[in-house]
C-alpha cells in the first residue's frame, strides 16, 4: 500500500506558533536524517489523522511531498493529546534506500480459531507478541509479517522462528540468538473443577 504525506515547510518555530498551527486544523512536524538539515512542516490534520488509523501507514515507507518535493520517509513518532482524537506533533525520517532500516511491523496470527488447542480443546489462544522488529532494505519491508496457528494445541507455543519472513527481511532478535513466543494457547481454568461429580453408588 503506498501512501503520500502532504507538508509545507514552516517557517515560524516555537511552543506559541505551534499552537497557533493546531487550532488552524494543522499539525507541526518535522522530517530529518539521511545526513541532511532537519526541516520543519506543517500538514492537514485531519489528512494526517485519517492516515494514521491505518496500521500499514505506521509500518511503512511512506512518500513526504513537501511544497512539491518529494521523498522516501519512515514515520518515528506522532505525539497525541491525551484524551482528544487530536495529533500533536509527528516525526519522519528520511530513507537511504542503499542502507537496511530497523523497523517494527505487526504481526498477523492466521488460523487461529481452528487451532486444535481451541477448536477442539476449548483453549484460549493468547497473543504474547504482537509487533516484531525487523532489518531489511526500504524496498522490502513488509507491511505485516504472517504465523499460522492452524498445528497449535493446548499448552503448546509458536514462537518467533515460526513466522514467515520475505526474501531480504530478517527479524533482530533471531540475528541476537533470541526466539521469544509469540502466540501459546492456554487450558480453561478450572474446567475441572467446574465440571459436575459423577454420581455415586446408592446416591
Amino acid at each position: 500500500m503506498k501512501f503520500e504525506v502532504i507538508a509545507s515547510k514552516r517557517g515560524v518555530q516555537g511552543t506559541g506558533a505551534s499552537r497557533r498551527l493546531r487550532h488552524g486544523g494543522k499539525v507541526p512536524g518535522i522530517v530529518y536524517g539521511a545526513g541532511k538539515d532537519a526541516v520543519a512542516l506543517e500538514m492537514d490534520h485531519n489528512d494526517l489523522l485519517l492516515q494514521l488509523r491505518k496500521e500499514a501507514f505506521h509500518s511503512s515507507v511512506l512518500t513526504l511531498n513537501v511544497d512539491g518535493e518529494k521523498e522516501p520517509v519512515l514515520l518515528r513518532d506522532v505525539q497525541a493529546h491525551p484524551f482528544k482524537r487530536q495529533v500533536l506533533h509527528v516525526d519522519f525520517l528520511r530513507v537511504d534506500k542503499t542502507h537496511k532500516i530497523h523497523m517494527k511491523v505487526p504481526l498477523h496470527f492466521l488460523n487461529g480459531d481452528n487451532a486444535p488447542g481451541v477448536k477442539l480443546h476449548g483453549g484460549v489462544l493468547s497473543h504474547v507478541i504482537t509487533e516484531v522488529e525487523v532489518v531489511c532494505l526500504a524496498d522490502k519491508l513488509p507491511e505485516y509479517l504472517e504465523i499460522d496457528l492452524s498445528a497449535l494445541d493446548v499448552g503448546h507455543s509458536a514462537h518467533l522462528s515460526h513466522v514467515k519472513l520475505p526474501a531480504g527481511v530478517e527479524c533482530t532478535a533471531l540475528l541476537r540468538g533470541e526466539d521469544p513466543t509469540v502466540a501459546t494457547i492456554l487450558g480453561v481454568r478450572g474446567e475441572a473443577e467446574a465440571a459436575p461429580a459423577a454420581p455415586t453408588e446408592g446416591a
